[in-house]
C-alpha cells in the first residue's frame, strides 16, 4: 500500500476510534486496514495506536502524526482538487469552442 494510503488508513482508524468501521467506510478488508497501520508504525518506528479488545485509541506519537496527516493529507487533496478543476475548465473551453 502506498505511504499516502497508509496515512489515509490511518486517519480513519484514529476518526473513527475503530479497525473495523474504518474498513467498512473505506471499502477494505479489516486485515488490510489493520496491515496498513501496523506497516506504517513500523516504517515510522512508533506506536501510533493503544488497541485493546474493547477500543482503540491514539498514543501521544499517534496523536502528533495525526494532526500532521490530517492537514497534508488535506493539502494533497485541495493541490489534486486544483488540477482536477483546471482539466474540467480546459475541457469544457474545447467542447464549446466546437
Amino acid at each position: 500500500m502506498e505511504h499516502l494510503d497508509s496515512m489515509r488508513v490511518f486517519v480513519r482508524v484514529a476518526e473513527l476510534a475503530s479497525f473495523t468501521q474504518a474498513a467498512d467506510s473505506l471499502g477494505l478488508p479489516k486485515a488490510s486496514v489493520s496491515s496498513a497501520v501496523q506497516q506504517l508504525e513500523a516504517r515510522l518506528g512508533a506506536r501510533l495506536l493503544q488497541r485493546t479488545t474493547r477500543r482503540v485509541q491514539l498514543s501521544d506519537d499517534g496523536r502528533v502524526y495525526y494532526e500532521r496527516c490530517r492537514d497534508l493529507l488535506a493539502d494533497m487533496d485541495e493541490l489534486n482538487s486544483l488540477f482536477c478543476r483546471d482539466e474540467d475548465r480546459k475541457s469544457t473551453r474545447l467542447n464549446s469552442s466546437h
